[in-house]
């Protein structure tokens, strides 16, 4: 077990412990802290459980139990060489066999980006363990009758980003030439203080343009990340090498495969509480049609919705750009199911 010490407030409860847990046949990474009731908190892509830095020590100090994986093909953890080893099903079941890995019957799970659609399922599949689910940025999945990635291009272009990495090595050798610009691009682009945010626009790779020429590294990075963090991002995913990227793109190349799969529970509700928190400059808003409609079309899916907040001049980072907030909502969810009994 390593000992992750982190800096300034965040050090204020502790310290982060580190190691490895079996789930499944996969050796999977896990960030923990504090004692009590399990919280799962499920990053996205291109991320690990660095993403969740702000949120340990605060969710520890109320009295939780904080854990935060790097999913299958990401980062410390294990990245199965089958693409089709990463349908929301595989994942949902990394979830589930964490969950009684660490000793424990139920847990709340919170994901952001891709780790929300992991939630929302696990949280449909198995309600009898999951105590309530938090979704950042993303909604429920809501699959209709043509395949996602057809519907997608034929809405976006061939150059929409999700489309363009379909193809296998393309984009995962774009993303792993330079580690350090990749993750200052994306995570600038698709954040609050971008120009590609106000207001939010999807990401289109037109065609003959190298991918990462559509997002090139700001001068000046926005103050919620610093040059420390993209370093240790960079570190995180070293492990992997010129496949850094790969373990996470091939949950995108795995979009059709999990409508097909999932095609009996098409039409469930989520009956578990929930909450959902995004930001009104995340490009998801765009996809939906703006904050309003996206908001809107989580009524009937989530029954026991406690509730869904838009976070103004928030992007597509939220638990990073606006971990006050997000905090603050996560423990109002927490606390709430204590009060319930």
């Amino acid at each position: 077990m390593t000992v992750h010490q982190m800096t300034g407030s965040d050090a204020d409860f502790g310290a982060i412990t580190h190691r490895t847990v079996e789930v499944g046949g996969l050796e999977l990474h896990i960030a923990e802290q504090g004692e009590g009731p399990l919280v799962l908190l499920l990053h996205g892509f291109p991320e690990c459980w660095y993403s969740w830095r702000h949120q340990f020590a605060p969710l520890a100090a109320a009295g939780y139990r904080v854990v935060a994986p790097d999913q299958r093909g990401y980062a410390r953890s294990a990245q199965p060489g089958d693409i089709s080893a990463y349908t929301l099903l595989h994942l949902a079941g990394d979830v589930i066999g964490l969950i009684r890995a660490l000793g424990e019957e139920r847990a709340v799970v919170v994901g952001h980006d891709w780790g929300a659609p992991v939630a929302w399922t696990t949280a449909l599949l198995r309600p009898d363990v999951v105590r309530a689910v938090a979704g950042l940025s993303v909604p429920p999945p809501v699959h209709g009758d043509v395949p996602p990635i057809r519907a997608l291009r034929e809405r976006f272009g061939d150059g929409f980003y999700q489309h363009y990495f379909q193809a296998p090595g393309v984009a995962d050798a774009e993303l792993a030439r330079d580690p350090a610009a990749t993750f200052r691009g994306i995570l600038y682009a698709a954040s609050g203080d971008s120009p590609f945010s106000d207001p939010p626009q999807v990401w289109v790779v037109p065609d003959g343009v190298p991918l990462m020429a559509t997002i090139p590294p700001p001068e000046e990075l926005p103050g919620w990340i610093t040059e420390d963090d993209i370093a240790v991002f960079v570190a995180e995913y070293a492990r992997h090498g010129e496949h850094a990227f790969t373990g996470g793109l091939n949950w995108y190349r795995n979009i059709d495969r999990n409508r097909e799969l999932l095609a009996a529970f098409r039409g469930s509700r989520i009956e578990v509480p929930a909450l959902f928190v995004a930001g009104d400059r995340d490009l998801t808003t765009a996809f939906a049609g703006g904050p309003d409609r996206l908001v809107a079309g989580l009524e009937w899916g989530l029954p026991a919705l406690r509730r869904a907040l838009i976070l103004p001049g928030c992007g597509h980072w939220t638990q990073q750009e606006r971990p006050a907030e997000v905090n603050a909502a996560l423990l109002d969810l927490l606390d709430g199911l204590s009060a319930d009994g």
